[in-house]
């Protein structure tokens, strides 16, 4: 079993910065790609930022230049660093990891459970 934890959601003003945190932990060989979506009500769910275990990140083009997305591979946990934020930033915010079970399987990804941000003043 594995289980992604987030927090670090809330209310914020327009202008301000919040830090998404999503630890996974449970039956873990090795973790993957590391990531967050997110949803904003009657929208579909969309890719905010990827991070692979090593390499270059990837960012939304509506995001780039305000959030950064890190890890810590030693704690198999994934950040979201948001600033200047957005009433259009506003939603859901789902992190992922890609998660490879024993030496001889395949990842699968698994989902945190969601933390929600909003930006209103």
């Amino acid at each position: 079993q594995v289980q992604l934890v987030e927090s670090g959601g809330g209310l914020v003003q327009p202008g301000g910065s919040l830090r998404l945190s999503c630890a996974a932990s449970g039956s873990i060989f090795r973790v993957d790609a590391m990531g967050w979506y997110r949803q904003a009500p009657g929208k579909r769910r969309e890719l905010v930022a990827t991070i692979p275990s090593s390499g270059s990140t990837n960012l939304a083009d509506s995001v780039k230049g305000r959030f950064t997305i890190s890890r810590e591979n030693a704690k198999n946990t994934v950040y979201l660093q948001m600033n200047i934020l957005k009433p259009e930033d506003t939603a859901v915010y789902y992190c992922y990891a890609d998660i490879v079970h024993s030496s001889y399987s395949d990842s699968v990804r698994h989902w945190g459970q969601g933390t929600q941000v909003t930006v209103s003043s």
